[in-house]
């Protein structure tokens, strides 16, 4: 459940409780590392608070943030493990303001984060007995994928997903993981296919929840590179228009794009995030019941009825956005259209904001984002002593 305040902070203190839980960050990009913390800091309560820090003190502290205020509240908000969206929160935390919020406790990853003084941003909260240390989700962050996008790099692209996570262990556990419920619970969230056109069947990865009777099935598809609140507002209004009042809820099912055929359709180094990466995006939406990786780009009609087996009724609607990055020469939707399932969701307000902007705010203002990796890099080395 995601809740609403008519005011930040609010002028009478929530109760204090301790399974309350505050975290806070910039949420610069929506990115698997943000959505693992959240996750780690729900599970050492059941009602997470989440401190967003406002452009001016990213700009004072770290360096020109990419992604708008705004963008950002929208993106912590579709998080599953989110209950209540926290906008203007200090970057140095601050107990008056946990307080505010009925939160004992702050979490935080096994990294130090530093002012722009230098000092630790928790040191208050540390002091006071009130910080709690999870794992900081390795080999992700939003100073990395600046970096692929100024280098135009491409080896973190997945030739073969099932390969990476038959190797992969970690890879692995963290997909269960995020396909928990809002609570955290593993088993009782999303459940993970990935499709072979070989033999036109899916392949269960994580175990979840299917579709029961009389919830309608309805089918996206996109690369959903980078996450972005173009594709965010996409789902939520996708459930918001198969909402049937006094039917059961929607089951939205998600197909992910595979890196080599994003691209092939875009080119460059796209996608910026590979595959695996953008699956943990879409897998802690709020706005989806399962995901397909690997999915075609073309849904054709061995795919659907093949959807239909795989979760056990026939795909009742596909939905498309206002926009399409990745149009090809052929109609990729004509087998849903000649179904009559075929719907489009209407112009939205983020409707624009796709990976090819963000890659265009990146290099726009390369100088200001270089000379950011550059401090990072720095502020980095300072920050692992000062944890070592």
């Amino acid at each position: 459940m995601l809740d609403e305040l008519p005011e930040h902070p609010p002028k009478v203190a929530i109760p204090m409780d301790d399974n309350r839980i505050w975290i806070d960050g910039c949420f610069d990009f929506t990115h698997h590392g943000h959505a693992g913390a959240m996750l780690q800091a729900k599970r050492l309560g059941n009602y997470l608070c989440v401190g967003i820090h406002t452009d001016e003190e990213i700009l004072e502290n770290k360096g020109p943030t990419v992604m708008s205020l705004d963008e950002r509240i929208l993106a912590v908000s579709a998080c599953r493990w989110a209950n209540l969206p926290v906008p203007t929160a200090p970057y140095v935390t601050d107990p008056e303001w946990m307080d505010r919020y009925g939160c004992r406790y702050v979490v935080h990853g096994d990294d130090v984060t530093t002012d722009a003084s230098g000092e630790d941003c928790y040191r208050i909260v540390k002091s006071a007995g009130r910080f709690k240390i999870v794992k900081r989700t390795p080999g992700i962050s939003t100073t990395d994928l600046v970096g692929r996008m100024l280098l135009c790099t491409k080896t973190h692209h997945i030739r073969d997903l099932a390969e990476e996570l038959e190797n992969d262990e970690e890879k692995r556990e963290m997909m269960k993981n995020y396909a928990s419920d809002a609570t955290g619970v593993v088993g009782n969230g999303p459940v993970v296919f990935e499709y072979s056109p070989a033999n036109s069947s899916s392949r269960k990865l994580v175990d979840g929840v299917m579709p029961t009777e009389g919830r309608r099935i309805v089918y996206v598809d996109g690369g959903f590179d980078l996450f972005t609140p173009g594709h965010i507002e996409f789902l939520r209004l996708v459930v918001e228009a198969s909402t049937i009042p006094g039917s059961p809820p929607p089951y939205v099912v998600a197909g992910i794009h595979s890196d080599r055929v994003i691209n092939h359709w875009k080119g460059l180094n796209y996608p910026i995030m590979n595959i695996f990466e953008r699956s943990m995006c879409v897998l802690q939406c709020r706005y989806i019941d399962s995901l397909i990786l690997s999915a075609p780009f073309v849904p054709n009609g061995v795919f659907l009825d093949a959807l239909g087996k795989t979760y056990g009724g026939k795909v009742e609607a596909v939905y498309h956005g206002p926009t399409a990055f990745m149009d090809g020469e052929e109609d990729t939707y004509e087998e849903a259209k000649a179904r009559g399932i075929y719907k489009e969701v209407g112009g939205h307000r983020w409707q624009d904001v796709n990976a090819g902007v963000i890659v265009e705010r990146i290099l726009r203002e390369r100088a200001r984002y270089e000379e950011r990796q550059r401090k990072k890099g720095v502020k980095a080395s300072k920050e692992n002593e000062m944890v070592n």
